[in-house]
């Protein structure tokens, strides 16, 4: 019978048919911290490697067939590298011999040990084994990073905190919030309009925690088929589906021991919200086909642009996912409500891409910063700075003028036709208007554009709104 304890992140598997040795080892290493994991023969042994995840298994050499020969404890040697996640294993035998131990270390096993052992020696291969584990971890988890960051370059590695700029009134308490929960473990619900710094913010709250030097994983949740939905977050094992060419880590696997970032909440279908409330709840998820399941401790940023509360009456969203989501809510004010913040961004978003193409200029001229506050923003911070961006690409004098803001309306004495727009200017310009007219709210304006969800937002990265 496979005895099971509390599921500790590490656990050692002992596998051995007397019960002695497997009280005595489990006995060594409980002294030193350890969780174990017992398993009588090598059918229970592959049954426990099949259900959980283990970073070493003590795996005795002989059972029932004969005492010597060791053949069975090969055999199950050879059947344990074809598991998925298999541990590392260490062979026990009280009937050693070098032919043994080599063809042991050749079907896989990382170290030998002969019965009756010495607790000394046993310790310190343990601690050997299970530091391997850890760089091997760390490797997989740096490798599958940085294929996240090369593909859509929705990650932030540690460190890169971003700085959330502000002077104004209305940023104050968002500040605040900030400084207070930032250091703590508390799932954080961060809400606002599109554009207004949700990510900045989770960046910031990520800066402040003590997993500041772990990883933030982003993952955006609009752009998310409902098809790839279980892949990206939880993984999948090869050959789970046609595209299925390799094992791959999902997203809370990336994060654990660090933060996960939700961005655009609102918008994960509700098939699927009852899958995501199960892994935040208890840390446990599985692959796409595999049957193992895992651990990650992670914290929890979320952010949308929608009224979760409208989307709860509605049916479209869950209560109980909402109270996970939201122990902390942090509200960040559309960009037309902290006016006094307008020219500190936009003399900050002016030097940053003044260096990034490599030109100088001095400012703004005077018509073009009363352009700049007077403008609606109704693509806040984030239009903001591809104005600037684009300004910074077309002026050719020393300060950015009017004109090299493309806005429409910074010249009031002008009337804009629409015959001399670009279909693109037209399209921006509409989506502007929608979201304005609906306050922000991406999934309303899409709706009164008749565009989809994935469409909008796309548009809204396209265009920088």
């Amino acid at each position: 019978m496979l005895q099971f304890m509390s599921t500790p992140a590490v656990q050692i598997l002992i596998a051995d048919d007397q019960l002695a040795v497997r009280q005595a080892l489990r006995l060594l290493l409980k002294n030193e911290g350890y969780e174990t994991v017992l398993a009588q023969s090598p059918a229970e042994t592959l049954e426990a490697v099949q259900r959980h995840e283990f970073a070493l298994a003590f795996v005795d050499l002989n059972y029932t067939r004969d005492t010597t020969s060791g053949q069975e404890g090969l055999d199950l040697l050879s059947r344990l590298q074809t598991v998925e996640g298999a541990p590392r294993v260490v062979v026990m035998t009280a009937w050693a011999t070098i032919d043994l131990a080599v063809e042991a270390m050749r079907r896989g096993a990382k170290d030998f040990i002969q019965k009756p052992w010495e607790n000394a020696r046993v310790l310190a291969i343990v601690r050997t084994q299970l530091e391997l584990v850890a760089a091997a971890r760390r490797s997989q988890s740096l490798e599958a990073e940085n294929e996240y960051l090369r593909r859509d370059r929705g990650e932030f590695p540690a460190g890169d905190a971003g700085e959330l700029l502000a002077t104004s009134n209305a940023m104050k308490p968002v500040l605040e919030v900030i400084r207070r929960i930032g250091p703590s473990d508390a799932n954080v619900l961060i809400t606002g309009e599109n554009g207004t710094g949700k990510g900045l913010a989770a960046r910031c709250l990520h800066a402040a925690s003590s997993r500041s030097q772990q990883s933030l994983i982003t993952v955006n949740m609009g752009g998310l088929s409902e098809s790839l939905f279980e892949s990206e977050l939880f993984g999948h094992v090869k050959g789970a589906f046609t595209d299925a060419k390799s094992d791959r880590a999902g997203r809370f696997e990336l994060a654990d021991n660090g933060t996960l970032f939700l961005d655009e909440i609102g918008n994960v279908p509700l098939a699927q919200q009852a899958k995501l409330l199960r892994t935040l709840e208890t840390g446990e998820f599985e692959r796409v086909g595999s049957s193992k399941t895992r651990h990650a401790n992670v914290r929890l940023l979320s952010a949308t642009n929608s009224d979760l509360e409208a989307e709860v009456g509605s049916g479209r969203f869950r209560r109980d996912l909402l109270f996970r989501l939201n122990t902390v809510e942090l509200r960040l004010p559309p960009l037309r409500d902290r006016r006094e913040d307008i020219l500190l961004l936009g003399n900050h978003f002016l030097q940053r891409h003044a260096k990034r193409y490599r030109k100088q200029f001095q400012g703004f001229e005077d018509d073009a910063a009363r352009a700049l506050l007077a403008h609606s923003w109704p693509g806040n911070v984030r239009e903001l700075d591809h104005t600037i961006e684009r300004a910074v690409l077309m002026a050719t004098s020393p300060k950015i003028r009017v004109d090299d803001l493309g806005l429409q309306g910074s010249r009031p004495n002008v009337a804009v036709q629409i015959e001399d727009m670009s279909l693109e200017q037209i399209e921006r310009l509409l989506i502007q208007k929608s979201l304005a007219r609906f306050g922000g709210n991406a999934r309303q304006a899409a709706e009164a554009l008749g565009l989809s969800r994935s469409t909008f937002y796309r548009r809204l990265q396209q265009y920088g709104l």
